[in-house]
């Protein structure tokens, strides 16, 4: 059951190439025995784009579209964005889609017109629809009876989710999927770049504490992502300066709104114990979770629906201390075993969990322990286990019993 159906030609929709996303299509295309060819609605990560919460211009520096087949389908929305229905506006989805002639679509969302002109399209051909998205209710309890009628009524649509963890299969179950239509497809990240052996990656490292002024025996907690009030990057620096941890550094990673309030209340009164540093591109970001001894996501709220982060930082080997309210945090970080978890709305619990954390990597057994946990952990959360989801998959809506 694990090879999908030799007839199998799978239309990926999609709204934007995505450093998460392509490198799994390309594994796919060399490694997954399929025909697919991904449709993308927006040229927005292989184009220069101002980022508003990054606070700045950018373009993704890895290869996002080789290796696989791909095409964009023209966006005429007059404001192109996936936060609004009419961010993603293409009117010739459905057309190219049948020029195509897929077996089965793979959607990723839901909430613009071209979404919705695609289900429609897929329903009324009888070809099978499958669904990726990693939204959660953490937070937010019981869904209501609209939400639940009208996120019910939308994914009966689908033949098959795919959930990539926990919280997204409750997800998926409180709107009343059913178990029969889940196929577990975890969140996974390209762990040949995110490998902490590679050479490069090393010396990238070295150099980067040489430049911070760091000792070799200095401990670093590690944040990077947007500097926004919902990760709570003033949060974890209140907890971090609370207690002074000795030879330890705080090093934030990224930009956004509340990095110069970071930086005016870390001010003198860290001596020189918080860094700064800009946004990372991808390239860039092995390095930078390979100067840290833990990882930290403080999330809260809805906001963070899975944290690919985090697989990234334990691929290289560095534990995780997340808030309650991260979506991966049930699947990736277990308390005690991989990790920390504190409860997102209490700063004297990430206090304490911090300080935890931070006891036990000093201790050089314990803290070699937790990485090999660390690395099992991961070993279940690869572009290999993600593919063959998505098979068992399409081998189930092939030949529904």
């Amino acid at each position: 059951m694990n090879d999908a159906p030799t007839s199998s030609r799978l239309a990926i929709v999609l709204s934007h190439p995505t450093q998460y996303y392509s490198p799994w299509f390309r594994w796919l295309q060399n490694h997954g025995g399929l025909t697919l060819r991904v449709f993308y609605l927006w040229d927005f990560g292989v184009t220069t784009r101002r980022d508003p919460k990054f606070e700045a211009s950018f373009q993704w520096d890895v290869d996002l579209l080789s290796g696989y087949e791909s095409e964009f389908v023209p966006n005429v929305a007059r404001a192109p964005n996936t936060q609004d229905f009419s961010g993603l506006r293409n009117p010739t989805v459905t057309a190219r889609l049948a020029a195509w002639q897929p077996s089965a679509v793979l959607l990723f969302g839901y909430k613009s017109s071209s979404h919705l002109r695609t289900i429609l399209w897929c329903r009324l051909r009888g070809v099978p629809l499958l669904f990726r998205g990693d939204s959660h209710f953490l937070g937010r309890g019981t869904p209501g009876l609209t939400t639940r009628l009208i996120l019910g009524t939308l994914f009966a649509q689908f033949a098959a989710f795919l959930p990539v963890g926990a919280a997204n299969r409750d997800y998926f179950t409180a709107l009343g999927v059913p178990e029969r239509k889940l196929f577990r497809t975890p969140h996974a990240v390209n762990d040949a770049l995110f490998d902490p052996a590679r050479p490069e990656h090393q010396a990238a490292t070295t150099s980067l504490r040489r430049s911070l002024g760091l000792e070799p025996a200095t401990h670093v907690v590690l944040y990077a992502g947007k500097l926004v009030p919902e990760k709570q990057p003033r949060e974890l620096l209140a907890a971090f300066l609370a207690f002074r941890p000795a030879q330890t550094a705080l090093v934030f990673v990224g930009e956004g709104p509340e990095k110069t309030g970071l930086q005016r209340e870390a001010g003198d009164s860290s001596g020189s114990a918080v860094h700064f540093l800009p946004f990372a591109n991808q390239s860039e970001m092995p390095s930078r979770y390979l100067l840290a001894d833990i990882f930290v996501l403080p999330s809260r709220g809805q906001y963070e629906t899975w944290g690919l982060a985090v697989n990234e930082a334990m691929h290289m080997g560095v534990p995780a201390l997340v808030s309650d309210r991260v979506g991966c945090q049930r699947d990736l970080v277990s308390p005690g075993e991989t990790g920390w978890v504190f409860r997102h709305d209490d700063p004297s619990d990430l206090r304490t969990q911090l300080s935890a954390a931070l006891d036990l990597l000093r201790d050089p057994v314990a803290a070699a322990a937790l990485r090999e946990r660390v690395r099992v952990r991961m070993a279940g959360f690869t572009y290999a286990q993600a593919a063959a989801g998505l098979k068992f998959a399409l081998t189930a809506i092939a030949s529904p019993t």
